[in-house]
């Protein structure tokens, strides 16, 4: 079989054309795998667990850079809004594949010199009086570390703890305001180990009761069949490892 006359005179146009978009295909390809790996996560843990660690990202993985989206809104990583998310939850998130990376704890913080300006250092009635720092939780979990839940421990292991109102109170929206002002000084924090873990080996906080309370789980989550699975890894064996210790 051959080409009619026409037919040739077709096929150099559509051979130009498909080899046209074959080329703007692997161009596209090769643009988007050069595309910075972007990862949402919480402000909090972004701002004081994360952006202080990524020089060692950038030294051990040049080849793969990163956006941090920092926001407490959950994005759709189905629509590509990220590629991969570090979700914070009592459970793994369901909207996808995951892994646990590690679980945090809520201990009483406060700096060295606010204890040492407490009578009786450690024992829960020298918070009589004291500034108590608190951040928003939503009012609908029912598991969230607050004052009102530690006090609430406390007094189930010693006597003479005091009434939430025997306090006086400095409240944030922002988790990571009330971190900053429990390191300034200003109170006592019910804070996750995780978010202050460099503060704690640092020796600038410090625990001040041996009573924590639970936390929650932070989890590695990406969609189904992402085009960037290599980098995911890259970035999931990276995390794994720098479990805190605190």
């Amino acid at each position: 079989m051959t080409l009619t006359d026409a037919g040739a005179r077709l096929f150099l146009v559509v051979r130009d054309g498909l080899d046209s978009f074959s080329t703007i295909i692997a161009a596209v390809k090769r643009d988007r795998d050069r595309q910075p790996l972007r990862v949402t996560t919480t402000n909090a843990f972004a701002g004081r667990w994360l952006v202080p660690r990524l020089a060692g990202w950038r030294k051990e993985r040049p080849d793969i850079p990163l956006e941090v989206i920092g926001t407490d809104s959950v994005l759709d990583l189905e629509a590509e809004e990220a590629d991969v998310a570090i979700r914070y939850a009592l459970k793994a998130p369901s909207d996808g594949p995951s892994i646990e990376l590690f679980r945090d704890q809520f201990w009483p913080v406060c700096t060295p010199a606010l204890a040492a300006n407490m009578r009786n250092p450690g024992r829960a009635r020298d918070l009589r009086g004291q500034v108590l720092i608190h951040c928003y939780w939503s009012p609908a979990d029912r598991t969230a570390p607050t004052w009102q839940r530690w006090l609430k421990a406390a007094g189930k292991r010693w006597r003479d703890v005091p009434d939430f109102a025997e306090c006086q109170h400095l409240s944030f929206r922002e988790e990571a305001h009330s971190i900053e002002a429990v390191i300034a000084g200003q109170g006592l924090g019910i804070c996750s180990d995780v978010l202050v873990e460099d503060e704690l080996k640092a020796g600038k906080l410090i625990k001040a009761f041996d009573l924590p309370l639970s936390g929650y789980g932070f989890f590695l989550a990406w969609s189904n069949r992402h085009h960037k699975a290599k980098a995911i890894d890259a970035f999931a064996a990276w995390l794994r490892p720098r479990q805190t210790t605190t």
